[in-house]
């Protein structure tokens, strides 16, 4: 069943409306009317079946059948912090992030990032990221739809977190694959993945990280892409707090 996010003040109690693109997908694309039934969230935690009620050019009306609920969320909070990368990488990582369940998506500027970016663009792009992100929040039955943002002081945005890591291809080389492990037998309630980009992070960024407490980890013997590294990451995560229980 097709699933549609709304903004919180358009679910009410008993009515939900739809407004722009959505209202075009549900009639034009997967010709649905009056009857039929659709699931909507609201990105504060509610999900419902609602049967569509009442069709205008650019605004929908459904009436609340049901409250669901959903289960399948993280039972950790995780933020992937990802360096810019070049290319439609960074659409890949925010999709792929998304569907594997990240609750926030940190964009910023390393110091081997090629990519940069300037204010205005940085706007546009993070509202491209964004749409790329609820399409693939609904595709993949998500309660949440991540924030995502991009910040030039990573280190003071995350400060909230309780546990910050940054991948760290050298402990890689050295065979030093306990870190992540060790990690996650910590239980945190939330938890952070600082992705560096092609190239990896600096030495100079790695200093700055383990001074305010992020700690370096490995995925492993091979060296991965930096938009395979967060994917890894987050399977990892699921497994460790959601198959393996």
């Amino acid at each position: 069943m097709q699933r549609y996010f709304v903004e919180p003040s358009n679910m009410g109690e008993r009515e939900v409306m739809i407004e722009g693109n959505d209202v075009k997908h549900i009639t034009r694309v997967m010709r649905m009317g009056v009857g039929d039934h659709i699931i909507c969230l609201n990105n504060n935690g509610r999900e419902v079946l609602a049967q569509i009620d009442k069709v205008e050019n650019h605004r929908l009306v459904a009436k609340i059948v049901k409250e669901h609920k959903n289960l399948s969320e993280l039972p950790v909070s995780v933020a992937i912090a990802q360096a810019l990368i070049k290319g439609d990488k960074l659409d890949y990582v925010v999709q792929k992030c998304t569907e594997f369940g990240a609750k926030a998506i940190y964009l910023f500027a390393s110091d081997r990032s090629v990519v940069k970016w300037d204010q205005q663009k940085s706007a546009k792009k993070i509202a491209r990221l964004k749409k790329i992100a609820k399409k693939a929040a609904e595709q993949s039955g998500r309660l949440f739809i991540p924030d995502i943002s991009f910040t030039s002081h990573l280190v003071e945005a995350t400060t909230e977190v309780e546990m910050r890591l940054f991948l760290d291809e050298e402990k890689a080389k050295k065979h030093d694959h306990t870190g992540l492990f060790d990690a996650l037998h910590q239980h945190p309630s939330s938890l952070l993945a600082v992705v560096g980009p092609e190239g990896g992070l600096s030495e100079q960024e790695k200093t700055i990280f383990c001074e305010h407490g992020f700690q370096g980890i490995s995925l492993g013997p091979r060296i991965l892409r930096s938009e395979s590294a967060a994917i890894y990451t987050l399977s990892a995560l699921s497994y460790h707090y959601e198959l393996s229980r």
